[in-house]
């Protein structure tokens, strides 16, 4: 199904998140979406809304890592009723420490637009570590 629609809306976010592009991003989310991060640290909780979720998270992220941040989609697969899963290497330094971890997000897209991303990750220790 890689060429199912939702599959080819999902892989479009991860190429405009990975170049920086936010404006494709809040083209791509209702918005009043959600995004759900693992973890105790100070970017776990709940992004409610487009602004939240792009400056309140994806704007941190960037920020915190000095841009060092990468994340490599390995696969996307997609139920054809509003549901998408990725997995993906993420890579990033920060405070002198690396993060090297493969993790995915759960995707629910309605209207062909993305309203609710479950992120999970592989160690959620080593992500608590890294992101406190």
């Amino acid at each position: 199904m890689a060429g199912h629609p939702h599959a080819a809306l999902v892989r479009r976010g991860y190429e405009a998140f990975q170049r920086g592009d936010m404006e494709t991003l809040r083209g791509l989310m209702t918005g009043d979406c959600t995004h759900h991060v693992p973890g105790s640290h100070s970017l776990s909780g709940h992004y409610k809304g487009i602004d939240s979720i792009i400056e309140g998270y994806y704007d941190r992220l960037f920020s915190e890592t000095a841009g060092s941040l990468r994340v490599e989609l390995r696969t996307v697969l997609v139920d054809g009723r509003g549901h998408a899963i990725t997995v993906h290497r993420i890579t990033a330094d920060r405070g002198g420490r690396h993060l090297d971890q493969t993790g995915g997000i759960v995707f629910r897209i309605v209207g062909e637009k993305i309203t609710d991303l479950d992120e999970c990750v592989e160690d959620i220790d080593q992500a608590d570590d890294f992101w406190s």
